[in-house]
Parts: structure tokens; C-alpha cells; sequence
């Protein structure tokens, strides 16, 4: 995921003393691009606050006026990069129309674009979640929130399909869908979503949910 912010270039800028809100707003963005490369490319805790402000040209006092601390920026990356890429990967499935099985099968050629980038370094949060303590629940929290919204989408198009077990079916390719993007990170492979697209293939023309006779829904008068 971290697909929108990484394609972006950081903008090195002079600090003014005169600062003003428009000049918060853009050193807000420089920050959280800067962070979001330099989290995804090097870890999270291999990152520290200087290599941040750095690429981002802003003052060390910048970043903690606006986020507080590390931990709130990484919070804030988490989040954007989780809108965004939702807002990316939902709209490669619905891009052309067509029905529920045609928006499904979109899934992996739009994960095989994204592996191909440069900038790819596979999921922020399950390289979050992977780097932090295990019982560590903020960053988890995250993640979870983020996969739920993917996967209620997911859910209503195999509703629309006609799947018996829409929800069985969202984790299905929820399944496959992360095990892509790992597979993907390790080998530099984009051809992996290929693979995965044969074996989501199946689930894809699953038997349908079935519907009642005419006769079984009549009232008995």
C-alpha cells in the first residue's frame, strides 16, 4: 500500500521564520512524504527523526509543533497512506464498470501495476504491525481498521455476485491479496499476482447462492 505518497518527489524548502498556516500545510505534506518513503524504504524504527526532516527540509521543531511526536506521525502516515491507497485500489476495481465477477477480477492486475513500481516496499501496515511488539494494539488497530473497509468492499461485490458466503469469500482473496503483496516485497516479482489471480480464479465461479422457487415464496392462503 503506500502507492499515492511514494510517487510523489520531496520538495527540500528553506525554513521561514515567518511561518504562516499555508506554510504548516506544506510542511505537514513534505513530512508525511518524506516519512512515508523513508518508513516503508528503511523501517520504521530504523528511521529517525533527523533523516526525516532532512528529506523533508523542514525544522526538527516543524515536525514536532505539527504531529507532537514520532509515534502520532507514524499514526498520521498510516492513515493517509491507508485512504489513498484504498481510494486507488477500489477505483482499479470499479474503473470501466462492467459486473461484480469483471470489478473482482481487476484485483490482481491492479496489484501486479503497483508491485512493478520502483517505489514499492510492499504494505506499511503489515510492516508495521510485523516490526512492532505483537501485543503492541495501536498500529494492529490500525491495520485492522484499514482491512476492514477493504474487505467490506470486497464482501458487497461478492454479494453482487452471488456468492453463498460473501464474507468466507472477501477473506478468501483477503488471504491472497496479502500474501501477494509479502511474496512480492521479497522476490521483486510483480508476476506474483499473476499467480495469485489463477488461484483466486475458482473462487471467482464458485455456485451461486440459490435462489427460491417462485412457488416456495407464495403465502398459503
Amino acid at each position: 500500500m503506500a502507492r499515492s505518497l511514494l510517487n510523489k518527489t520531496s520538495k527540500k524548502r528553506s525554513n521561514s521564520p515567518h511561518a504562516g498556516a499555508g506554510d504548516d500545510e506544506s510542511a505537514r505534506g513534505r513530512l508525511l512524504s518524506a516519512a512515508t518513503h523513508l518508513f516503508c524504504k528503511n523501517g520504521i524504527n530504523a528511521t529517525g527523526i533527523d533523516a526525516i526532516i532532512e528529506e523533508a527540509g523542514t525544522a526538527k521543531t516543524t515536525l514536532y509543533k505539527l504531529f507532537g511526536s514520532k509515534t502520532n506521525l507514524v499514526n498520521a502516515v498510516l492513515e493517509s497512506e491507508g485512504k489513498q491507497w484504498r481510494e486507488w485500489f477500489i477505483g482499479a476495481m470499479e474503473a470501466g464498470g462492467g459486473d461484480a465477477q469483471a470489478k473482482l477480477a481487476r484485483i490482481f492486475p491492479a496489484l501486479k501495476s503497483w508491485f512493478a513500481e520502483d517505489r514499492f516496499y510492499g504494505c506499511p501496515f503489515i510492516n508495521a504491525v510485523g516490526e512492532h511488539d505483537k501485543d503492541q494494539k495501536l498500529f494492529r488497530n490500525i491495520a485492522l481498521k484499514h482491512k476492514k473497509i477493504v474487505l467490506g468492499h470486497i464482501e458487497k461485490l461478492a454479494g453482487e455476485l452471488g456468492s453463498s458466503e460473501p464474507t468466507v469469500l472477501a477473506h478468501q482473496l483477503g488471504l491472497l491479496i496479502d500474501g501477494a503483496i509479502v511474496a512480492a516485497m521479497i522476490s521483486r516479482d510483480p508476476g506474483v499476482a499473476d499467480t495469485a489471480a489463477l488461484a483466486a480464479g475458482p473462487l471467482l465461479t464458485q455456485p451461486k447462492a440459490k435462489k427460491k422457487r417462485a412457488a416456495d415464496q407464495l403465502e398459503t392462503v
